[in-house]
């Protein structure tokens, strides 16, 4: 029986605990359909007679960062530059991070097929300011990109950046040229850094794998980002479960919460979580700060219109009253305390 001196933080922790492997398979936190050739079956005619806005139909952009904003620290302590989808270079506290750099043209392993950029990416990598670290949260082209790896591995100013991943993600980040010595994998609820920055990995609900035969061969993960100041949680990929009401209890309250909105449908609704399921994400989280939508607005990679995602989060967080903090792609914004922000770059 529980004793009644266990704290609430602890109780939270007992659903967050190391990833579960079969036969060499990681294994979601519960039971999970991530879709396969049947999904694909039924999938395939509701594409050729889909009549949606699946891609902008005038071009967007240019958007452009000025890199020498970086050279003048945030007076909040939080900056937050979008690059599009899930790429997003954190300054926190002193600290830079980047989130799941993709700069490549496709979302794909080819270079003339696959999901196509919507606009160009607003910073050249040869105008990347130095970084602390580079977060790959798991494996999928639109969260790791070969090319764009390539470059920043070679990149001079990122000579002396750590590279935080999930277990297995390291050896393709080798691969691609990142030193072995630079890369640190976590298991969910393992952490690294000290107490300027404290990055731990948690679990997500999704899948791995850069084809359709290699999947659950490395780990997916979630990220707090934890610094002086300020504490983020970033959810990468995941479908609703209820781990996001524990880590919440054990690792909030946030600043910011990044939640996916895009490329969801029912067919594959356990892996994605639309933009109802981003609010109820980050309302199980505690509610708290400001919810940045991500992974939307780049690439077509589902059914819906390509504007759909954020119409919709907005209508339902209105509704709701919670506030979204929403910039415009690459351009360095700080965040104020649950000060919303809306954009509205997309219209």
């Amino acid at each position: 029986m529980e004793s009644d001196e266990t704290s609430e933080a602890e109780r939270a922790k007992t659903l967050l605990r190391r990833a579960v492997q079969d036969r060499k398979r990681f294994l979601n936190p519960l039971p999970t359909s991530v879709g396969g050739w049947e999904t694909l079956r039924k999938a395939l005619p509701l594409y050729f007679s889909n009549k949606e806005e699946k891609s902008p139909r005038r071009p967007l952009g240019p958007f452009r960062t000025d890199p020498s904003v970086y050279a003048t620290p945030p007076v909040s302590g939080l900056r937050l530059t979008w690059m599009g989808h899930s790429s997003t270079l954190i300054e926190m506290d002193d600290r830079r991070i980047l989130l799941d750099p993709v700069w490549d043209q496709r979302a794909s392993p080819l270079r003339w097929a696959g999901p196509r950029r919507f606009y160009a990416a607003p910073l050249n990598l040869e105008e990347m300011p130095q970084l602390d670290v580079v977060v790959v949260s798991h494996d999928h082209y639109d969260h790791l990109g070969e090319s764009t790896i390539r470059t920043l591995a070679r990149s001079p100013q990122l000579r002396d950046t750590e590279w935080v991943t999930s277990l297995g993600v390291g050896e393709i980040l080798e691969e691609y040229g990142v030193k072995r010595r630079r890369i640190t994998e976590l298991d969910w609820t393992q952490s690294v850094g000290d107490a300027a920055l404290e990055i731990t990995a948690l679990p997500s609900r999704h899948f791995s794998g850069r084809s359709m035969f290699n999947r659950f061969g490395t780990l997916w993960s979630s990220f707090v980002f934890k610094g002086e100041k300020h504490n983020l949680y970033y959810g990468a990929d995941s479908g609703w479960w209820p781990g996001f009401a524990e880590i919440g209890a054990a690792y909030g309250p946030f600043d910011v919460s990044m939640l996916e909105i895009g490329a969801y449908h029912d067919l594959w609704k356990d892996i994605h979580l639309g933009p109802e399921g981003a609010l109820n994400a980050f309302e199980a989280l505690g509610g708290n700060g400001l919810l940045m939508p991500i992974h939307w607005g780049l690439f077509d990679l589902a059914l819906h219109g390509w504007k759909q995602p954020i119409e919709r989060i907005c209508e339902l967080a209105d509704e709701k009253g919670i506030p979204l903090w929403i910039p415009i792609p690459g351009l360095p914004t700080e965040v104020l305390s649950r000060t919303a922000l809306r954009s509205e770059w997309w219209r």
